[in-house]
């Protein structure tokens, strides 16, 4: 099969933005999200931030009414087309009312120069199953007719699964993507579809989905980058995933406690060789600053100063795509230092081939290209220490850039989170720091 889907147009560095889950989780609405959209465009769009996600249930006007007993509403009523296609609930978003849909919301994000996204969960809404409505273009085929019944979220019970083998089946894909490209959406999240959890015997088992996913975007004329979550997405299925795909969840949803991070570190050793232009398995949302606020647990992030500084030297150097979960308008000025280190985020921008150089129980070493074509002659570096007490990590010249390649120069070093000039390490010596329990460094490092 030919390649249906352009990922290089649509992602060529990882994407940078902002998701509602982690504060509004599925109860966000208009006005908080152009809130957000100002902030970003005030505060960060400068330094590559740049899409805007407005993550689950839009289409739901009883989302979070149950919150905290249950996350989503069972058997609820979403907001629907005639044709079995999700709408927003014109409630939460006023912009929506009279057939908009989220094309004034988009076009107020574009206006910032920004761009827009948001999240569905595959399938089609089983109330239109059960109702047996008609889907678009589908020669008078109802919902009933490409359901699968037998194919469900194990967390979230508003969809079935598309049936793609069915006559109408791609033709309900596409009539929803035809739809939010006339709502000029940039970026497309898609749920229960990278893992579909609910058979560990088959965790792929929305294969055939995700291609019809891929197709409808490719019809629909306007070019989006497609994420599908949740993780932790399989490896044996990388190939099929770098063909149809942007962004892949390579971790179940990710929060602010050290043993999810420091598990981190075991996923990108296993997906280190996947990541590439167009192509970037992606280590889920950034749970820093205010966040939780729709869960019942409004906190500032439990992680330490530390752990969010290597949290963000991981996700750069091995090029995950970063999307802040905080409400940006309540950031302080030491979380906006991490999101706007420009030195830190050209590691995320311009790293090729990222590698792990050595790992043990207590420390890791991780290095990447600043160009596709260096040679060798210089590095990004990344030191962390992953144990629970202060200690020195420290990695060779020559395992950093090659015993071939050192011919008895000296390497020059910049700590790139503090901006600033270290003394040369001479000729076959070693990089070397102490650091606090799970503290980390991010340096540059050129051979002369």
């Amino acid at each position: 099969m030919n390649q249906i889907y352009d990922k290089n147009k649509a992602a060529q560095i990882p994407p940078m933005g902002w998701n509602s889950y982690d504060y509004y989780n599925v109860g966000v609405n208009e006005e908080q999200v152009r809130k957000n959209a100002d902030y970003m465009a005030k505060n960060l769009k400068d330094f590559g931030w740049e899409y805007i996600v407005v993550d689950a249930q839009w289409s739901d006007p009883n989302a979070l009414s149950l919150v905290p007993e249950s996350q989503y509403v069972p058997f609820s009523h979403m907001c629907l087309d005639e044709f079995s296609r999700q709408v927003p609930d014109p409630v939460r978003f006023p912009s929506s009312a009279g057939g908009k849909g989220f094309k004034p919301l988009a076009d107020y994000i574009h206006s910032l120069g920004l761009k827009f996204g948001i999240h569905i969960m595959r399938g089609i809404p089983r109330f239109c199953a059960h109702n047996h409505t008609p889907i678009f273009g589908g020669k008078g085929i109802t919902a009933d007719k490409i359901a699968n019944p037998f194919s469900v979220s194990k967390w979230n019970g508003d969809m079935y699964g598309v049936d793609m083998k069915k006559d109408g089946a791609q033709d309900y894909y596409d009539s929803i993507f035809a739809l939010y490209a006339e709502w000029n959406v940039d970026f497309v999240k898609v749920d229960d579809i990278c893992n579909t959890n609910m058979y560990p015997h088959n965790p792929y088992s929305a294969e055939e989905e995700i291609e019809a996913i891929a197709r409808a975007i490719e019809k629909c004329g306007r070019s989006m980058v497609l994420s599908l979550s949740p993780g932790p997405a399989v490896i044996e299925k990388a190939w099929h995933l770098r063909k149809y795909a942007n962004m892949w969840r390579i971790t179940d949803d990710f929060w602010d406690e050290w043993h999810l991070l420091k598990a981190m570190f075991e996923r990108c050793d296993v997906w280190q060789r996947q990541v590439g232009e167009g192509c970037w398995p992606d280590c889920d949302m950034l749970p820093l600053g205010r966040i939780g606020k729709c869960f019942a647990d409004e906190r500032d992030t439990r992680f330490s100063k530390d752990e969010q500084r290597t949290m963000m030297t991981l996700w750069c150097v091995f090029r995950s795509p970063l999307m802040i979960g905080a409400e940006l308008t309540l950031m302080d000025d030491w979380t906006k230092s991490l999101l706007t280190n420009d030195e830190v985020l050209s590691v995320l921008r311009r790293g090729h081939g990222a590698e792990q150089v050595m790992r043990d129980d207590d420390a890791c070493v991780w290095k990447s290209r600043p160009s596709a074509d260096d040679c060798g002659g210089s590095v990004y570096l990344a030191l962390f220490n992953i144990s629970d007490c202060e200690r020195e990590v420290s990695v060779s010249l020559g395992d950093v850039f090659g015993e071939a390649c050192l011919g008895g120069k000296k390497c020059s070093v910049r700590d790139l989170w503090e901006k600033s000039d270290l003394e040369a390490v001479e000729a076959g010596g070693k990089i070397c720091v102490k650091l606090s329990a799970h503290a980390s460094a991010l340096y540059s490092a050129k051979l002369v």
